[in-house]
């Protein structure tokens, strides 16, 4: 009875790590929808009053960035389903869209940056709009060469899936010091990104 139990035991109870485990198979699908949670969560707390109801009208572009950044979202998780669904070949022709689209991403987000930096400082009269210019501007930077560095290596999937995570990660500081405004007022959203990206070092290890 007890060799019996131990030839069927590891068969009929799924393997939670390592090669083929439910965290290897599962994660990266499910950062893109954690990223869609803490997205939602946070832009939901501010979006009323910065953009569809704001006290001073907000430039066109910054509607176009939102819609932009949106569809990046729903674009990844899209790839990481593909993925995970083994529809690999589906995966590399919608990569291409990826592509595409992170290439406007980039300059729109730096336009949008200046633009909204610009608006914040004189018609806000916000008195860290240019602090807060340097860390959209950072944030665009790092997803430009994380994002570059995954197309590069696009057939390379280890490195290719984690650089796309990572360039992921680097967009939601925005997000995340929304949730909450002890987030925002102690500066804590780089360490809350820090937390999602130590989630790929946990499953890593």
């Amino acid at each position: 009875m007890t060799s019996l139990s131990q030839d069927v035991l590891p068969r009929s109870v799924p393997r939670i790590a390592g090669r083929s485990g439910l965290v290897d198979r599962y994660f990266y699908f499910s950062m893109s929808l954690l990223a869609a949670v803490l997205v939602v969560w946070g832009f939901s707390r501010t979006i009323d009053r910065h953009l569809i109801h704001p006290p001073v009208p907000v430039p066109f572009l910054l509607w176009i960035h939102s819609a932009v950044f949106t569809g990046w979202i729903a674009f990844y998780i899209l790839q990481s389903a593909l993925v995970r669904t083994r529809n690999v070949r589906l995966h590399r022709t919608f990569g291409w869209v990826g592509v595409g689209l992170a290439a406007a991403m980039i300059p729109l987000g730096f336009s949008t940056a200046v633009v909204m930096g610009s608006y914040n400082k004189h018609l806000l009269h916000f008195a860290a709009a240019d602090a807060f210019l340097s860390v959209a501007l950072g944030d665009i930077g790092a997803f430009a060469i994380l994002i570059g560095l995954a197309i590069y290596w696009r057939k390379r999937p280890e490195l290719h899936r984690r650089l796309m995570f990572l360039a992921n990660c680097a967009l939601l500081e925005a997000a995340l010091t929304r949730i909450h405004p002890y987030l925002f007022i102690h500066s804590l959203g780089y360490a809350c990104v820090d937390a999602v990206i130590l989630l790929g070092v946990a499953r890593d290890l």
